[in-house]
């Protein structure tokens, strides 16, 4: 266990998993609260932030919590203790907890909560209902003496330099001859003021995020062995395909076909169970396959999986009258879900992430924060 992460490096591996810029507009993710840097021992997690998770977290002795749904999202005149979320932050800021939220763009990040959906309910995740242009990446070309070229790249790659889909550590050589005539006032490592150089270099090029140009940058700068490093950066353009992109939702096939009740069954035995249930729109012998998905609210959505092809859709927080108009124009059935059970098997992702890449101790909130809490049926049968 390492004793010595803090809660900014925390963040850092969550925005690298869950890239702030997939975010709608709307949103608000991040730090809510807490010291960037402060040391992190133990990591917890839960969908929402509520006082008994709050209460949780405290009692477990954590150092961060991390959820799903930002608790500030919608605007407060006041964080006094005797307020609902002031309540909240107030027992954690006092017990050294800070807050972290991963919201939609851990939707729409891959993998995300819409993947974690898709595997649950039996699809490979595909396409997005909404795909969102990824962030590119840019070209690196760094120019660089062939006996330091070892040393400066495993700083590079340690900084983000060089993975591409599963694969980490790629570069490209090219050998050549550098030249310079160091100045009055230059301070060169090789070479003389007042004289040209020329030497064997290699130009070592690599794609990167965007988001590392920072940290490659301070590597460029901390490992070369050069007083004025030269090197190049080239924007390049999004090429995802479609299957990997970012985006809302998630589109796949099931293995075989199935009716419709045999796969509203499937989907309630793969989420947590609520008091909601799963409820189904549509014929209930219908043969499903193609399964689109949309975490939480989703009924923006409707159409747009109907027009993609979707035999069935599953999402949450569905109304009557969207559920009603949509079965009077397609045949695609519909499977409400609680918002709850959509989104909070990503926490377990989320955890995996933080323990890989860090070695913090971590745990899942296991609080069911979904506010319904009762069911029944009438007794005059359906």
């Amino acid at each position: 266990m390492s004793t010595e992460t803090t809660v900014g490096e925390i963040c850092q591996v969550m925005d690298r998993a869950y890239p702030p810029h997939l975010a709608e507009s709307w949103d608000s993710v991040g730090l809510i609260c807490g010291r960037r840097e402060a040391p992190v021992r133990q990591v917890a997690f839960a969908l929402d932030c509520t006082d008994e998770v709050a209460e949780a977290a405290v009692a477990a002795g954590v150092d961060m919590l991390i959820v799903h749904h930002p608790l500030l999202l919608r605007g407060v005149d006041s964080v006094a203790a005797d307020t609902p979320k002031g309540r909240i932050l107030h027992s954690l800021i006092e017990s050294g907890i800070a807050l972290f939220a991963a919201h939609t763009n851990a939707d729409s990040a891959r993998p995300g909560v819409n993947d974690k959906l898709a595997e649950l309910v039996g699809i490979t995740p595909g396409r997005p209902l909404a795909p969102k242009p990824g962030p590119g990446r840019h070209l690196w070309g760094v120019h660089v003496p062939a006996e330091h070229v070892d040393k400066l790249k495993q700083a590079l790659f340690a900084a983000g330099a060089g993975r591409i889909g599963n694969y980490s550590e790629c570069v490209f050589e090219i050998s050549g001859t550098g030249q310079f005539k160091p100045e009055p006032g230059a301070d060169p490592t090789d070479g003389e003021v007042g004289q040209t150089y020329r030497d064997d270099e290699l130009r070592i090029q690599f794609v990167a995020k965007p988001g590392d140009k920072q940290a490659l940058l301070d590597a460029v700068y901390t490992h070369h062995p050069y007083e004025e490093p030269a090197f190049d950066i080239t924007e390049l353009a999004d090429a995802t395909p479609l299957e990997q992109a970012y985006g809302l939702g998630r589109i796949g096939q099931l293995p075989e076909p199935m009716s419709l009740r045999e796969f509203t069954q499937q989907v309630a035995d793969g989420l947590p169970a609520t008091s909601w249930g799963v409820r189904a729109a549509g014929d209930p012998d219908k043969r499903v396959q193609t399964v689109a998905v949309a975490s939480g609210a989703g009924d923006g959505f409707i159409d747009v999986a109907a027009k993609l092809g979707a035999d069935v859709f599953v999402t949450s927080d569905l109304r009557h009258h969207p559920v009603d108009e949509h079965l009077r124009v397609s045949d695609m059935a519909i499977i409400d879900t609680a918002h709850w059970a959509s989104e909070f098997p990503w926490t377990a992702q989320a955890e995996e992430i933080v323990r890989r890449e860090t070695g913090v101790e971590t745990t899942v909130i296991t609080v069911r924060t979904d506010p319904w809490t009762v069911s029944a049926e009438s007794a005059h049968g359906a």
